[in-house]
């Protein structure tokens, strides 16, 4: 699953590359760390979604999503509405 997973992540990084190379847009350095830290809050929900619940946990499984995957997505929608907005302004 985890394989899958990376060959996923790989591909989205490397569309998101090409379409910013295309558009000539510019991604700060701060945005690249805040979209990193949430993408690894997500991935680190995931995994231990997923554990919790072969370990037949469900109720720490849906509190470890809620207190962690939930700031993960935030975390990135804050990135893209950023990357957005400054997109706009230029």
């Amino acid at each position: 699953m985890w394989f899958i997973i990376g060959i996923i992540i790989g591909i989205v990084v490397t569309g998101l590359l090409w379409l910013l190379k295309r558009n000539n847009s510019k991604i700060t350095w701060y945005e690249w760390l805040v979209g990193l830290i949430g993408l690894a809050f997500l991935l680190f929900a995931l995994q231990n979604f997923f554990g919790s619940l072969a370990e037949l946990m469900p109720d720490s499984a849906n509190m470890f999503l809620l207190l962690i995957g939930l700031p993960g997505l935030v975390l990135l929608a804050v990135v893209w509405q950023l990357a957005i907005r400054r997109a706009k302004k230029d």
